[in-house]
């Protein structure tokens, strides 16, 4: 049979995730609406982005529990509609349990459907390059809060936040309305196809593990902890990012620092897909050993730039750091597939994607740390401690075989 041209998907994909990652712009989006709403406390505000995280890893898990069940268009249609009214919820609030609402809830189980339908549906055209298709599509998930983020700051001047929510929920909405009629499944005839290349390129083949058999192996457990420890140690230096800017360079203007803070973001996107690709040519274990001494050189970076108060130190650090934390999460979707296989995939990586509930508190910790010490050094020590752990979850990873 004829070859489907499968990178029409892979761009479809691509393209939805760019909207569906709007969550991940909380603090570019929120902006405004602490402005407004001046009697809201930042803790109460920075609870609307852990509810949003937990909806997603939620709306993901339940994406993938039905997705054998119902078609992968009306997973995006739910989506789709979820954040029409989410957005449209937050475009006319007046408390904030309405906020918590319209992005915490709505939009979190919005962007967890989009990510597991394009997930699940997608990387099954690509057995042959696992890794960079996870790449790939984890890019536009990435940089999109980065690109969707800047246009929203830039036009707030001219049309205010409330309609600029109201206007981002129709396109979203529009957007993956379209993707649900463009992204599907292969065939299993098209799958064989794909399958066939993957055997030639590959000596390996996965086994396909139940859930139930894939939280019950030790390497899955190890990569969660390592998944864990470095998605931690990155958002501890997104959360304080600003303020170490700040402390290296204090008459820096407002603009800047958001520019700076912003590269990594940019470099994460970059990231996703060097890792992808990194891990269908090196495979699992020197893919995650050179993750781990990308985040290890990111750190000591930095620690050299607060030392020494070089901003282009920062600059740098941010860079390796963006990079760094951008291999992590190509690496969660490639992993679950070359280790557990295909059949499963979609609730087995929508359990993987749990760790990210843990990882959040990696933000509020390096807050608490800061406050204690009054210097970045301490996060940045606890930091190298977390990579020294992952390393050894990395090197005690062994394949698992059916039965065993």
């Amino acid at each position: 049979m004829n070859k489907t041209n499968r990178w029409i998907y892979a761009i479809a994909g691509v393209i939805v995730l760019l909207f569906a990652g709007l969550i991940y712009a909380w603090s570019v989006l929120s902006s405004p609406i602490a402005a407004e709403f001046t009697s809201w406390s930042k803790g109460a505000l920075s609870l609307t982005f852990t509810l949003a995280m937990s909806f997603f890893c939620i709306g993901g898990l339940v994406a993938g529990l039905v997705a054998d069940k119902v078609k992968t268009r009306y997973i995006f249609i739910a989506s789709a509609v979820l954040f029409l009214i989410g957005f449209e919820l937050v475009s006319m609030i007046s408390s904030i349990g309405m906020l918590y609402l319209g992005f915490g809830v709505l939009a979190g189980l919005g962007a967890g459907f989009s990510y597991n339908a394009v997930m699940g549906s997608v990387t099954k055209w690509f057995p042959d390059k696992k890794g960079l298709i996870s790449g790939i599509l984890l890019m536009g998930f990435g940089i999109g809060a980065f690109i969707i983020g800047k246009v929203y700051a830039a036009l707030l001047s001219s049309f205010g936040w409330r309609a600029e929510f109201k206007a981002l929920g129709i396109i979203v909405f529009a957007v993956i309305l379209i993707g649900a009629f463009i992204v599907r499944k292969p065939t299993a005839e098209e799958q064989k196809v794909y399958a066939v290349e993957d055997k030639e390129t590959k000596k390996n083949t996965s086994e396909d593990f139940t859930t139930l058999e894939m939280v019950s192996k030790v390497s899955f457990w190890l990569y969660f902890v390592y998944a864990i420890l470095l998605s931690a140690a990155a958002l501890a230096l997104i959360a304080q990012a600003s303020g170490i800017v700040t402390e290296t360079a204090p008459a820096l203007a407002a603009g800047s620092i958001a520019t700076i803070v912003g590269l990594i973001s940019v470099f994460n996107g970059i990231g996703r897909v060097i890792f992808g690709g990194l891990y269908d040519k090196l495979g699992q274990k020197k893919t995650m050993l050179l993750n781990c001494g990308l985040f290890l050189v990111s750190v000591l970076i930095n620690i050299v730039a607060i030392n020494s108060v070089s901003l282009p130190l920062v600059v740098i650090g941010f860079i390796f750091f963006g990079l760094s934390y951008g291999g992590v999460t190509p690496t969660n979707s490639a992993y679950i597939m070359d280790f557990y296989g295909v059949k499963n995939y979609p609730v087995n990586f929508s359990i993987i994607n749990l760790n990210l509930l843990l990882a959040s508190f990696g933000g509020t910790l390096a807050g608490m740390i800061y406050d204690m010490q009054g210097t970045y050094l301490s996060i940045f020590m606890i930091m190298i401690g977390a990579i020294v752990l992952a390393t050894i979850c990395t090197l005690l990873i062994k394949r698992p075989a059916k039965g065993k």
